[in-house]
């Protein structure tokens, strides 16, 4: 079996009984049973150049780091990936801010991950990278010469090409996921926006039903839906509501029912317009002031970023202004928290709540959305409102699926969530379940994986056979 080499932009080396993130959750199996090395960059940066990388070892696992250059992740992650790809893969072409300067800052650090990663590249490696940050490392690599088997996955949404023919240089950029084996996608509806750039604006014939020919190979396009460790967190939920911070959380509300939100601050989430819906909600339902509270929880990021710190203070205003509008002395319909919380605690928060409020205005999956239903209590579960803009939202079709610019529509489904018979609600939450579970999250690795490492389709007819003592 091929070692296995995966790539993402930012590592975290694995510290005794610190729990793993989902990206880590994921893969860890199959790098831990293949062998192999997780090589990306680790959060540190300098003035000149970074010192050479460093390697830990961990239960069969090499994890490779490299520090980068200040201006260097001043240009590639805070210019280029986060103020322009970002919004662009997320429809959101009014916010993109783009300078050449960013975009060579890009491709540079890909080219400074290349020239490091190669150190430690073997012949037969399979190497599988990770997002919007890394889409030309593979052509970095193939111009040195490795004909690796190289994978590619973004977890973000993929638009059609009306939109990335948007951006600026999108026929230099957007052609090098040519160079990957297979280009894996969350949804079938970003797939085939990726496959219909190829077709349209690289001229890439098809060979077969999702694969085209590119510089004489074949690059495959696949979908592959993220999912969640089903049951292993329906149990954590089980244990987690019986903690004691999910106790005094519960203890707090004096009996009201809770609506959760849990998302980063981030334009995507659709936070202020999901504020404006929870507005109208209190304001068509008066019925529910004093007997429901909502609960979000948003911690800060990309803090640097002007577009952030301008979204933070919209939210923040957004939560004063419902709370003083409708708030008494004894109740607080929007609490508002920017502090992150554990797994654990989340879990039993998720159980806790009648309604899970999930409405980005786009996104590649949305996990919470996913763990909100694993969480939940077969007998008495809560009702999932989610936007179908989300990746999320084809799997979970039994959930109240709302379009997150209409406010009224999504305050309408608050209600009808909150009111929902005993009955639908166990058959809501079976659907959405058994639809996680045919797409557990211990399975998504080797599905790529096995794709990835499945002979290439034939790119031309073979040459003619040669005879032996033939002329």
């Amino acid at each position: 079996m091929a070692r296995l080499v995966v790539v993402s932009n930012r590592v975290g080396v694995p510290e005794k009984g610190a729990r793993a993130g989902g990206l880590e959750v994921s893969i860890r199996p199959a790098l831990k049973q293949r062998g192999g090395i997780w090589f990306g960059w680790n959060g540190k940066f300098s003035e000149g150049d970074p010192p050479p990388a460093e390697t830990v070892e961990r239960e069969n696992v090499s994890y490779v780091t490299v520090g980068l250059r200040q201006d260097d992740y001043e240009e590639f992650y805070n210019g280029f990936a986060n103020r322009v790809l970002w919004p662009i893969l997320h429809y959101r072409l009014d916010l993109a801010e783009f300078t050449r300067r960013d975009l060579g800052g890009y491709f540079r650090v890909n080219e400074f991950f290349a020239a490091n990663l190669e150190k430690f590249l073997r012949p037969d490696d399979v190497v599988w990278v990770h997002d919007y940050h890394l889409i030309p490392l593979a052509k970095a690599l193939r111009e040195r010469g490795h004909k690796n088997k190289i994978g590619f996955f973004i977890h973000i949404p993929f638009p059609p090409p009306e939109i990335v023919t948007a951006l600026p240089n999108h026929e230099r950029l957007m052609p090098a996921l040519g160079h990957y084996d297979l280009v894996g996608f969350q949804t079938e509806v970003d797939a085939t926006n990726f496959s219909r750039y190829l077709a349209n604006e690289c001229n890439l014939r098809r060979i077969d039903g999702d694969s085209f020919e590119f510089d004489g190979r074949a690059v495959k396009v696949g979908v592959f839906p993220v999912g969640v460790e089903t049951d292993a967190f329906s149990r954590l939920a089980r244990r987690a509501i019986e903690s004691p911070f999910v106790r005094d959380v519960l203890g707090s509300l004096s009996g009201r029912a809770m609506i959760i939100g849990v998302d980063r601050l981030d334009y995507s989430k659709g936070l202020p317009e999901r504020m404006d819906a929870f507005e109208r909600f209190l304001t068509i339902f008066p019925e529910w002031h004093d007997n429901v509270t909502y609960l979000q929880i948003t911690p800060f990021s990309r803090s640097a970023i002007p577009e952030y710190a301008d979204l933070g203070r919209a939210v923040g205003e957004a939560v004063g202004r419902i709370n003083g509008n409708f708030g008494e002395a004894s109740w607080t319909p929007l609490r508002y928290i920017n502090k992150a919380h554990s797994r654990t605690a989340l879990a039993g928060l998720y159980r806790a709540a009648r309604v899970g409020l999930v409405t980005p205005l786009r996104d590649g999956m949305n996990l919470v959305a996913k763990e909100f239903i694993a969480a939940q209590d077969a007998d008495d579960p809560g009702v999932l409102v989610l936007s179908r803009f989300a990746g999320a939202a084809r799997e979970c079709a039994a959930a109240l699926l709302v379009n997150p610019y209409d406010h009224e529509g999504v305050a309408l489904a608050i209600n009808r969530a909150l009111s929902m018979p005993l009955e639908e609600r166990r058959q809501r939450h079976a659907v959405n379940y058994k639809a996680l579970l045919h797409n557990d999250l211990g399975d998504w690795a080797e599905r790529f994986l096995g794709a990835l490492e499945r002979p290439p389709v034939r790119t031309s007819a073979p040459p003619p056979m040669r005879i032996a003592g033939g002329r």
